[in-house]
Formats: structure tokens, sequence, C-alpha cells
């Protein structure tokens, strides 16, 4: 007698459409990306010879690089951190043709520009010839802050622009000066910042009191003098650059808060008043 088997075989496992594997990998930086934020690293790091060097290496592998514009300006900026004023003020010349369409970056650009031909004037031959043509550009601000540096010179060709300047309250203290300094008369008003005030509000860290400081609009360019080097920093970073906190505030409703920074000693709030 044969064993009788039953063999049952199994139901074949249902079969289940199959999922395609996507592999949702998080945007990577390029290499062009890479190397632009290791060169700002660099710069936050003062360490200007090797930031420079690493936007000209943008410049010259990555010529398709979206971000060009900014690359160009940074090594400007850089090259003018380290001194080396007749390279800045060129690579911000450059900046400027190769990118008209870059309306904030190419205002500090103009204006940084002109720090560096200032500096220069009397040793670069292109400085003098630089600010000269800056009285003629379209901003009123561009030629004012040129006529300021021509005028250190005692260069005539500055007196209508510093006298333009007297109308910006921003200006208006500066341009009286250079034009007294030249045996000049300043032909209008100065403006007033109606009694206004920035505050500063200081807290240290770990205590409760806070250190409130009132300034007079006229001096705002002195609150730079209570950020540190740290906070300066912060504050460009957000687009802000404190010499230039009485443009910001003579517009601004009161109360208007214009900066808050900090470091690991302290914070500061610049708030009008």
């Amino acid at each position: 007698m044969f064993p009788f088997f039953l063999w049952v075989a199994e139901s074949p496992a249902p079969a289940f459409p199959a999922v395609p594997m996507v592999l949702l990998a998080a945007d990577k930086e390029s290499p062009a990306d890479l190397d632009f934020r290791q060169a700002k690293n660099l710069r936050y790091g003062q360490r200007w010879f090797e930031a420079a060097a690493l936007y000209r290496q943008i410049l010259r592998e990555h010529p398709t690089y979206s971000r060009l514009p900014e690359v160009r300006f940074w090594l400007a900026s850089t090259l003018e951190s380290d001194q080396r004023w007749d390279s800045a003020a060129d690579t911000y010349t450059e900046f400027l043709g190769l990118h008209p369409d870059q309306k904030i970056l190419g205002r500090e650009a103009k204006l940084n520009r002109i720090h560096c031909w200032g500096l220069r004037q009397g040793q670069s031959p292109q400085a003098t010839p630089g600010l000269i043509s800056a009285l003629g550009d379209p901003s009123e601000e561009v030629q004012v802050a040129a006529a300021l540096q021509l005028s250190k010179k005692g260069d005539r060709r500055a007196v209508d622009a510093l006298q333009k300047g007297l109308r910006t309250a921003s200006y208006s203290e500066s341009c009286r000066l250079a034009l007294l300094g030249m045996g000049l008369e300043p032909n209008s008003a100065v403006p007033t910042s109606n009694g206004r005030f920035l505050v500063l509000r200081i807290q240290e860290k770990g205590k409760p009191d806070v250190v409130t400081i009132r300034l007079a609009m006229g001096l705002a360019k002195a609150v730079a003098g209570y950020l540190s080097d740290a906070q300066i920093q912060q504050a460009r970073h957000k687009g802000i650059e404190p010499d230039r906190l009485m443009d910001m505030a003579l517009n601004a409703p009161k109360g208007t808060v214009l900066l808050s920074v900090d470091d690991k000693d302290s914070s500061i709030t610049i708030l009008t008043e």
C-alpha cells in the first residue's frame, strides 16, 4: 500500500504593485555653493587673503554660478578690508560694469569705491579722476561722498556737491565743516533732526539691569563705538551699516527698533525716540 500524500500548494502571496524606491536626498550644495560658504567663513574670520583667493577661484572655475554678482562684490569688499585699496576699487568697478542691475549692492559698491579712491588720492593715478567722475553720478549721495573725499585735498571741484549735501541731514555737518575748511561759507541752512534721539539699550549677560543711553540724532555715528566687532558683523550681515543709522532713523516713526544684536557678553537694541 502506497502512502497517500496530500499536497496542498500554498496560495501565492497577494501581489502588491511594486512601490518604486524614491530616494529623497536632501538638497546638496553645489561645489560653487560650498566654496562660496567657505569664502564667507574666511571673511568673517578676517582671513582676507585666503577669502579673496577663494572668491577668485569661484569666478575662475564656476563662470555660470548664479551668485556671481555677490562673489564679485564680496571679493572687492574683502580686498578693501585687507587694505588693498587699488585692487578693491578696480574690482568694485568691474562689479558695477558687469552687474548694473544690482541696485542695493551697486549703491554699496559705489560708496566703498569712493572710500578706496579717497585714501589713494595723490598716490594712485585712478583715484582723483574716479572721484571727479563720481561727482556726475545720478545719485546725490554718491556725489556728496565723492565731494567729501575731494575736499580733504582742498579740491574746489567738490564745492557744488558739498553745497547740495547741506540739505541732507546725514551729511550736512560734514559738508558744512568741509566748506569752512576750504574757506567757503555754506550757502543753505543746515537741516536739523528736530530734537530726536537714538536710544541704546544695553543688557549685560547674566545681569537684570538694562543700561539706557540716549544720543542726539546728529551723533548717530557714535553708535558703532558701543558695538563689539561681533555685533558690528551681525549688523552688516543683516544689511545694516552702523555708520548710516541716522539715514534710517530720520524717517522712522518713534519707537522703531532699528537694530538688535548680541555677543557673548551683552545684547544691544537701538531704537528711535
